[in-house]
């Protein structure tokens, strides 16, 4: 499973890809937005197997949900105070 990490520099944010994508399946895939991603962390509560805090600044996420989280990605995604996680075909469509 791919899991990408957003971590806060000087500069802005940026993302790094840790792992190997899992192939196959036609599942959810998710994307955050880290030009609006502020770290409140709402998203590691719901959904903590799906995202998890490094420290304050630093979020990693598996970028393809498993079946069995899918309903917590979405109530995630729905609390997230500054609507930064893409769902689907959002998602896919800003992923490449």
């Amino acid at each position: 499973m791919a899991r990408h990490r957003m971590r806060r520099t000087a500069t802005g944010c940026r993302t790094e890809s840790t792992g190997v994508a899992a192939g196959g399946g036609l599942g959810m895939n998710i994307v955050v937005d880290l030009n609006r991603c502020q770290g409140y962390a709402q998203c590691a509560f719901l959904a903590p197997r799906v995202f998890t805090m490094h420290g304050e600044e630093a979020l990693s996420y598996a970028p393809a949900v498993p079946e069995d989280q899918q309903e917590h990605v979405l109530r995630a995604a729905a609390a997230c105070p500054v609507q930064a996680i893409l769902v689907g075909e959002e998602a896919g469509a800003d992923a490449g």
